[in-house]
């Protein structure tokens, strides 16, 4: 497989406490966004100017009058939402709102409050109105409620009585104008209608004349053809008979064709009952059996045997005689079925084209009769509509539109809402809040648990160190940070697969994620446990190892890979007493690729046989090629990846250049833990603290004495 090809990631579910987890690390976010959108809606609401809301009730009938039309019963009225939905769009429509302008004169009335004393346009007027008004249906009612909202109270209660009156006006002007148009329309049409009716006739019985149409014919609604006779349904079974005994007996007789003579007669009886047949053959059986039996008594000359050798042969020749003769008749037989199919045949032919034929003719008469009967039959239809809209129109109307309760002045302004605009704002503001810290966190792709290195990596993480954490050799075996790398230390043990590797370099993939004070503080855990240890600073170019432990960089590895000084000279002593410091030196710019020399993996084995552990600083792999070629010289090789620092394809890259160049990483060490937002790393460090400090605290502390709270705890509780 390509070491350099990224691996795919599986896709995870986030867990409840993931989410909570990110709510905790974005909460800044959250509560800048939370206040940023209430305060901006309190002022809002607080700035809006006041409204005063009035609303008129109407109730709205579809067009009917109080008595029913002549074709249809009396029905109650239903609820519909379709219908009140377009009288709320009429009412909202130029065809009302018009009328309101014009009879208050708003244009006019409405220029100085609006438009600075200039009149307003129609338009303008109308647009306002529309911004004022609300309408609302009653619920699985037809009454609509007509509220208008304005700074004064006393016109928003007239603007609504207005508008409800202008309503109920186009509405009864309406129904009435289109009663009246709809009869005048109705009168034009059937007088056109009459005119083709009596047009249509005329043509009708012109074609009579000429077609010869007899009464009977003309009854009907089209010619009546042969074929829909019972005669012509009598010849069609007919037909149907002959074939199936045409065909019976064609089949016989090419069976029989087929067979001998011999055969023949014993066959034919089987297929049809002849005595006549059936008696030669038992007489001639009869014979053969009686020479059979005389043969052997009397001599071939005998004169009764001559007699029934004649008598046999003479059967033989009728039998055969009255074969040919049966077979004959048969096909005589099949000869008269065909003629009788074929004459049912001509007649059903002759019938069929007789009968199209007059179709054909008679066709333009009776097209033309259903023309007229098409006519004749909207004529009614007409004449029959005209009277009805005419009983209509004279009958009582009922209340199209009913005012219940007409607009009162508001008492107190409705708009705005203050408590709701600042719930919403605080809703809205939450739900923002928080929908930005998770897009913020989607879009932040760089390591944030355990489970994203190990998914992304492939690789297991051998320890988790804690934010803020100071420098093991100065604060001492008992620093509350000693747990977190003790652990650290104990796993990089177990992931050795041979005790005989203990030379390792710790990597990272960018700068500033924290491996030199991971390469100290470990170096430190290993050396307190009483083994002899060497740390080198191999960052040539930045070293910083020598400022951590306050010592020289004077004389170090460069030193000794340019032969100006041994290995004893080099080494500089700490004051932990197993842990020793090998600084970089001060590189030549000529000698950039000495990490890369047989010195330096001479110096490697060297130090193999002199300590138990050695560790390697070393730059970010991503920079130079430095770390990688010290990589592949240690025995092992330890990634730190800094908690959501650097994005997860750049750890990946680093994983796979060590990998590339036949490094032995063993393991990931998760750096810079916030504790105090990410409480399920807790128990990776801040535990083992707590627990050994309270057991020490018991131990020292005698029965029934209260302990004195330690200054220097109290600051590291302080941390996570």
């Amino acid at each position: 497989m390509d070491p350099l090809k990224t691996q795919t990631q599986q896709e995870t579910r986030l867990h409840f406490l993931d989410y909570w987890r990110i709510i905790r690390i974005r909460k800044t976010v959250i509560l800048a966004v939370f206040l940023l959108v209430v305060i901006t809606a309190t002022l809002v609401t607080f700035i809006l100017p006041e409204s005063f809301s009035s609303t008129a009730r109407i109730i709205v009938n579809r067009d009917s009058s109080d008595i029913p039309s002549l074709t249809e019963m009396a029905r109650p009225t239903y609820y519909d939402p379709y219908f009140i939905q377009t009288e709320f769009e009429v009412i909202s429509s130029e065809l009302v709102l018009s009328n309101v302008i014009a009879a208050k004169d708003l244009n006019n009335a409405w220029a100085a409050k609006y438009n600075g004393g200039s009149p307003l346009k129609p338009q303008e007027t109308m647009r306002l109105i529309r911004g004022m008004l609300s309408l609302r249906p009653a619920r699985n009612t037809t009454i609509i409620d007509i509220s208008v909202y304005n700074q004064d109270a006393k016109e928003a209660a007239t603007l609504a009585n207005d508008i409800a009156e202008a309503y109920r006006e186009y509405r009864l002007a309406d129904g009435r104008q289109l009663a009246l148009g709809g009869i005048n329309a109705l009168e034009k049409k059937i007088t056109e209608q009459n005119a083709l009716v009596e047009k249509a006739t005329g043509q009708l019985n012109e074609l009579r004349r000429n077609l010869g149409i007899s009464d009977y014919e003309a009854a009907g609604s089209g010619p009546s053809p042969l074929i829909e006779s019972d005669l012509y349904r009598s010849f069609e079974k007919m037909k149907v008979d002959y074939e199936i005994r045409y065909e019976s007996l064609l089949t016989t007789y090419r069976g029989l064709t087929n067979q001998s003579k011999e055969s023949l007669r014993y066959v034919l009886p089987k297929i049809e009952p002849d005595l006549a047949l059936t008696g030669m053959l038992d007489e001639l059986r009869a014979v053969k059996q009686g020479i059979n039996a005389k043969q052997s008594e009397l001599g071939k000359d005998h004169p009764e045997l001559i007699k029934l050798f004649s008598h046999e042969q003479l059967l033989e020749t009728s039998i055969n005689d009255h074969v040919e003769g049966s077979l004959k008749a048969l096909d005589t037989r099949i000869s008269d079925a065909k003629a009788q199919l074929d004459k049912v045949i001509t007649y059903l032919a002759t019938a069929k084209s007789n009968d199209l034929h007059r179709s054909e003719a008679t066709l333009p008469y009776f097209d033309q009769k259903r023309k007229v009967e098409e006519l004749k039959q909207f004529q009614q239809v007409l004449e029959k509509k005209i009277n009805y809209e005419e009983i209509s129109v004279a009958l009582p109307k009922t209340a199209q539109v009913k005012i219940l309760e007409r607009a009162q002045p508001g008492i107190k302004p409705v708009r705005p809402n203050k408590p709701l605009n600042i719930i919403l704002g605080v809703v809205i503001g939450l739900v923002v809040g928080v929908g930005l810290a998770f897009f913020i966190e989607y879009l932040d792709t760089s390591v944030k648990t355990i489970d994203d290195v190990e998914r992304a990596l492939q690789s297991p993480v051998l320890g988790v160190i804690p934010q803020n954490v100071g420098y093991l050799i100065e604060e001492g075996v008992e620093s509350p940070h000693a747990e977190a790398y003790r652990v650290l230390r104990t796993n990089l043990l177990f992931a050795r697969k041979d005790d005989k590797l203990n030379t390792a370099a710790v990597v990272s993939a960018g700068a500033g994620e924290g491996k030199s004070t991971t390469v100290v503080n470990l170096a430190t855990v290993f050396a307190q446990s009483g083994q002899r240890v060497l740390v080198v600073d191999s960052d040539l170019r930045r070293p910083t190892l020598h400022k951590l432990l306050r010592l020289t960089n004077n004389i170090g590895l460069t030193n000794y890979l340019l032969k100006q000084n041994t290995i004893d000279e080099v080494v500089q002593t700490t004051s932990v007493p197993t842990l020793h410091f090998m600084a970089s030196g001060k590189l030549p710019s000529s000698s950039l690729g000495i990490l890369s020399s047989t010195q330096m993996k001479d110096l490697i084995g060297e130090l193999k046989m002199r300590y138990d552990f050695v560790f390697f600083d070393s730059p970010p792999i991503m920079g130079v090629s430095d770390a990688s070629i010290l990589a592949s010289e240690v025995d092992l090789t330890i990634q730190v990846i800094q908690y959501r620092r650097y994005p997860q394809p750049m750890n990946i890259r680093a994983k796979q250049l060590i990998e590339k160049v036949g490094g032995n990483l063993v393991g990931i060490v998760l750096n810079n833990i916030n504790m105090s937002q990410d409480e399920s790393y807790y128990y990776y460090s801040g535990y083992y603290h707590d627990y050994y400090a309270q057991s020490e605290e018991a131990m020292e502390t005698p029965a029934g004495v209260k302990p004195e709270a330690d200054k220097s705890k109290t600051e590291i509780k302080q941390k996570y």
